[in-house]
């Protein structure tokens, strides 16, 4: 099926807003499509209420919409029982539930994690925090001078029977597509749970949990082209149902009195305090509304335009690049030789090209490149070759500026 980017693009208000900007930072945030922005709206304005437990229609009507919302995305993921999607702020959320409702209950003293070198902070430093507090260590998988994970060390190290192995779908730094199939399959082979950071990996393909196999998958709607403030911890039912929640009160709770709590069944168990329903709906919308497109022309769009930048860019004396043009997602971390990636990234500003700069959230990633940091420019199926065309001038201009 062939691809109509500009029929795509037409999708998004932003770009008839800001017909003037390259966004290239898709990897933080994508745009909405009016499709969910009239979702949440619509949600406001025609059926606005509290969920669960209310009396009168108009929480019963928002409930449903709700609870359609968790049907819609569990449907999507293929999980065995809707139970299994849990509704989160975030991935960062969800990795820091994973992180406290494991420690005690399945990791204990003297336990180990194992962790990889290409993890974004959200999939390290919950884990250190709580590790600290229940004295459960931590190893980490290095990276091949090609900065791809070692293979070979990562099956080095499940001989230390570590308890979880916790692991990005995607670099969101490199943009580099780990083989998260096969590592699931060693590391349960090893007695390993599974943690899968599907932050980026979301939208590159999605995932069948049941064929995956992993013990949970955590992402964030609005890298799915859903709204901010809605995320998706999906886990197996006995091993949510035996997680120690990380926050309490609201529906999570069955009965209350001064002697005890009694806490609620799954999902409710593990969504404690008033949910972001307008984000939950806002989230099925962008899910229904991809399904609109063939997703293997929309992978396709996105990479021939991802070679069309990437060898644009090795063609631009001063550039080093540092993600690889095979395995990748459509992310492309670069430097200019000499010169810091916050002063090129403020120049292409200039030229109303966006795009990140810094550490990007992976500091032990950049200290491994010795590195303080990157330029990162990362694509969406929104984006068409004339962005590529304008970006590629703009940091043609930019080296010839700085050097």
């Amino acid at each position: 099926m062939s691809f109509d980017v500009e029929a795509f693009r037409a999708e998004f208000s932003f770009f008839q807003q800001h017909p003037d900007w390259v966004y290239l930072d898709s990897a933080a945030t994508m745009h909405k499509p009016d499709a969910v922005i009239k979702a949440e709206v619509e949600f406001y304005q025609q059926h606005n209420s509290n969920v669960h437990r209310g009396a009168h229609q108009l929480s019963q009507q928002a409930t449903q919409l709700f609870e359609q919302a968790r049907d819609t995305v569990a449907l999507a993921l293929n999980v065995r029982r809707r139970e299994e999607i849990i509704w989160t702020s975030g991935a960062t959320e969800a990795l820091n539930l994973l992180a406290c409702g494991l420690m005690g209950t399945v990791l204990k003293p003297g336990d180990r994690i194992l962790l990889t070198c290409l993890e974004h902070h959200a999939n390290i430093v919950p884990w250190q925090f709580y590790c600290q507090q229940h004295g459960v260590l931590i190893d980490v998988v290095p990276l091949t001078n090609e900065l791809e994970l070692d293979i070979a060390a990562f099956q080095q190290l499940l001989e230390l029977k570590p308890k979880v192995v916790a692991m990005a779908e995607v670099s969101n730094v490199l943009g580099t597509i780990s083989p998260v199939a096969q590592l699931v399959q060693l590391a349960k082979a090893a007695g390993a749970i599974t943690v899968i950071d599907g932050a980026q990996g979301i939208v590159w393909q999605r995932p069948d949990m049941q064929a995956l196999d992993a013990d949970f998958y955590v992402f964030s709607g609005h890298k799915l082209y859903g709204p901010t403030g809605i995320g998706v911890l999906y886990g197996r039912y006995e091993l949510l149902n035996n997680l120690k929640p990380l926050r309490y009160g609201g529906e999570m709770i069955k009965t209350v009195s001064f002697t005890g709590t009694t806490l609620n069944q799954l999902p409710y168990k593990l969504e404690a305090g008033t949910p972001n329903i307008a984000g939950a709906i806002g989230l099925a919308a962008a899910v229904s509304w991809l399904n609109n497109f063939d997703s293997a022309a929309l992978t396709a769009h996105k990479q021939q335009l991802f070679t069309e930048l990437y060898l644009g860019c090795q063609a631009i004396k001063g550039l080093q690049l540092l993600s690889p043009q095979q395995n990748n997602v459509g992310i492309l971390a670069l430097n200019i030789k000499g010169e810091h990636p916050t002063d090129v990234a403020a120049l292409l500003n200039e030229q109303k090209i966006a795009v990140r700069a810094g550490t990007h959230c992976a500091m032990p990633l950049f200290q491994a490149l010795q590195l303080p940091g990157a330029v990162r420019l990362s694509l969406a199926a929104y984006n068409n070759s004339h962005d590529i065309k304008r970006t590629l001038k703009a940091l043609e201009q930019t080296v010839e500026l700085l050097q």
